[in-house]
């Protein structure tokens, strides 16, 4: 016995706020009007057709998303952003770049280099142009279907002609373009943010070069008199003045400083390195200069009570997850629209016969929910939507989280390069001032204030140290408030720790 199938429920009753389309609208204006003229008895067509020829017709503004790029970044980097598009902008660049290269490379020099010289960046903003014109392509309707077709019976030949447009997407043009446009600026700022960390990045790199020449020329000196030292010791002993362990002792401290210069050197070089690939230089364009120190400490430390608030009003990277959140958002609404026709297309007819009158009129054609009723598509927009939401979230609470780090490490390592500055280092100096005076008197020898002389290496290591990592902080902290940033955990300086090794002998 067989009995009838049982039918599929229908589909919920929307909202008529969201109706998906406006079908009886639609059709009612499809309705032939009595006494038109045949070509233009349809009012839809030609209304369809003078909004395809705007929309048609409308454009993006060529290099508009790289100004708007170049307005969230100027504030923070006072540095024009360019776009090498051809071989002639490549050579202007590359004579921007010998130009500022021929005078020791400032910090503010350093930047500039690396947004006009860098290759990522360049590929970067490349790649904004693309998302541009991409944008620029979803604001306009496609290309119209023309369809043609030659029938014979007998004698009897009949042509059709159909012309077809996709209706569906044009009622849905207004929202994707307002899609389009947030996710062209969601672009620009996840842009903005990859230029600002660019900026943040060189000058790190920038004040880890200048420390390291600094830390190297230093080590030169201590090698110099360890060298010297040894050298006294060993004529001494041979003069029978001074004991064998008193000469050990000597050239152990002279090959300790060896072994330190060795490591500066390689930091140096590693430092130099890491720069130059920011900078993005290669052959000759290594030879590039650098100040001989870091910049003085300030005089105080910036104070910044609101600098959570701060942060989350102005960066990049908790605004483009906002506009992420309201686009996925957008993205989950235009799905519920088109949930159950998602295809719906108008097409005009004109057939032609030999032999019997020219036939002209319209089709629609829209697709059945038989089989797929959207609650697939329907359930994924929404996860998206709440997978944006809990992503918007977390970058909000990493964003306090680093810029509050950021802000400590700033104000600690300002007080310990102070206390460096004010304390350490001028006593040091007043010791050996009084030492050298027990010299001169006789009341000590040539070894004890050598001794003396070498447990200054110590503090005068850490000083640069301290003053590196208060600039390498102070970069931190300026990435913090404005995007991602690079916080590295504090760490005892591994040159002041191999200097007071050497000083023990």
């Amino acid at each position: 016995m067989t009995g009838r199938q049982a039918r599929p429920p229908l589909p919920p009753r929307l909202p008529k706020s969201q109706n998906p389309l406006p079908l009886q609208r639609a059709m009612k204006a499809m309705r032939p009007v009595e006494g038109a003229p045949p070509m233009t008895r349809f009012r839809l067509p030609l209304s369809l057709l003078a909004v395809a020829v705007l929309a048609g017709c409308a454009s993006v503004e060529r290099g508009a998303a790289l100004k708007n790029v170049q307005s969230l970044t100027k504030t923070h980097t006072d540095q024009t952003l360019t776009v090498d598009r051809s071989p002639e902008d490549l050579t202007r660049t590359n004579g921007k770049v010998a130009e500022l290269l021929r005078q020791p490379l400032g910090v503010d020099a350093a930047v500039q280099i690396a947004l006009l010289n860098n290759r990522n960046l360049q590929a970067r903003l490349q790649q904004l142009g693309i998302t541009e014109a991409e944008v620029s392509q979803a604001s306009r309707l496609p290309n119209p279907g023309f369809s043609f077709g030659r029938l014979t019976k007998g004698d009897e030949v009949e042509l059709e002609r159909g012309l077809h447009v996709n209706l569906a997407r044009l009622l849905t043009l207004p929202l994707v373009s307002r899609l389009e446009e947030r996710r062209l600026q969601s672009v620009q700022r996840e842009v903005a943010m990859d230029v600002l960390t660019l900026a943040a990045d060189t000058r790190k790199a920038w004040v880890q070069a200048v420390a390291a020449g600094e830390s190297l020329r230093y080590m030169h000196q201590v090698q110099e008199a360890a060298e010297a030292s040894a050298e006294l010791a060993r004529r001494l002993q041979q003069a029978g003045n001074v004991s064998a362990l008193m000469r050990l002792r000597e050239q152990g401290f002279y090959a300790d400083a060896a072994l330190g210069l060795a490591r500066s050197e390689q930091i140096h070089r590693s430092a130099r390195e890491r720069l130059a690939r920011l900078l993005g230089l290669w052959g000759e364009q290594l030879a590039f200069k650098l100040p001989e120190r870091l910049p003085d400490l300030p005089d105080a430390p910036k104070d910044q009570p609101d600098i959570e608030h701060q942060a989350l009003s102005q960066r990049l990277d908790v605004q483009a997850a906002r506009l992420s959140a309201e686009q996925t958002a957008k993205n989950l609404r235009l799905t519920r629209v088109t949930r159950f026709i998602s295809v719906f297309e108008l097409g005009l007819v004109r057939n032609t016969s030999n032999e019997a009158p020219r036939q002209t009129g319209w089709e629609v054609g829209l697709e059945l929910p038989l089989f797929d009723w959207g609650g697939a598509r329907t359930a994924k927009a929404e996860g998206l939507y709440m997978q944006s939401l809990h992503q918007a979230a977390a970058t909000a609470i990493n964003a306090r989280s680093e810029v509050r780090e950021a802000y400590g490490n700033y104000r600690a390592s300002y007080d310990i390069a102070r206390h460096h500055r004010d304390e350490i280092v001028p006593l040091k100096k007043r010791i050996s001032e009084e030492q050298v005076l027990r010299y001169n008197g006789m009341l000590i020898g040539v070894f004890e204030l050598l001794a003396d002389a070498r447990s200054q290496i110590s503090s005068v290591n850490a000083s640069i140290d301290a003053l590196r990592d208060f600039w390498l902080a102070k970069a931190d902290l300026d990435a913090a408030l404005i995007g991602r940033a690079s916080l590295s955990m504090p760490t005892a300086s591994a040159g002041a720790a191999s200097a007071e090794a050497g000083a023990g002998h």
